[in-house]
């Protein structure tokens, strides 16, 4: 999906998650109890409740943002050689601000998290067709072209965890 995706496509799915977190957010009074969990994570089996589900929420964004402006610097927005980014999913900065903020309260890391996604909004909408092009070596996923890290890193992954939130709250 995510290599014939346009900037458009990708604002508009930005706005739809946006509306979907914003839903979740506001219904949090009304959050699953600590014994339920997301389903396993493929790679991982790796399952979250609701707050730590809202801590990477409010911690991924700003990460994969540098990392994406990192592969636009560094390649110079052209279709080169890949430049190297990212963490994995055993990141111990990763891990820690997950575990530092599973308890803050929903409305803190919404507002947080809202003030990330107009951030996002606007890198995305200022993004160049040139800077379209670049392209990332992530250490395990590989080559990647900045549709497709935009994709699994910020737009795809906003949309992910919005559906975990929503598989907790229908329970």
């Amino acid at each position: 999906m995510a290599h014939g995706t346009t900037q458009r496509e990708f604002l508009a799915r930005l706005d739809a998650v946006e509306r979907r977190l914003a839903q979740h957010a506001h219904a949090s009074e009304a959050a699953p109890g600590p014994h339920r969990l997301t389903e396993a994570d493929p790679g991982t089996g790796e399952q979250w409740q609701w707050g730590q589900v809202w801590a990477h929420l409010a911690e991924f964004v700003p990460y994969w943002m540098a990392q994406a402006s990192h592969v636009l610097t560094a390649s110079g927005g052209v279709d080169h050689e890949p430049v190297p980014f990212g963490r994995v999913k055993s990141n111990p900065e990763r891990i820690a601000a997950i575990e530092r903020d599973r308890a803050v309260a929903v409305d803190q890391l919404w507002a947080r998290l809202q003030g990330q996604i107009a951030a996002l909004r606007a890198f995305l909408s200022e993004m160049t067709a040139r800077e379209w092009a670049a392209r990332g070596l992530h250490p395990t996923l590989g080559v990647m072209d900045m549709p497709h890290l935009l994709d699994e890193f910020l737009v795809g992954h906003l949309e992910q965890h919005a559906a975990q939130l929503g598989g907790l709250a229908s329970g």
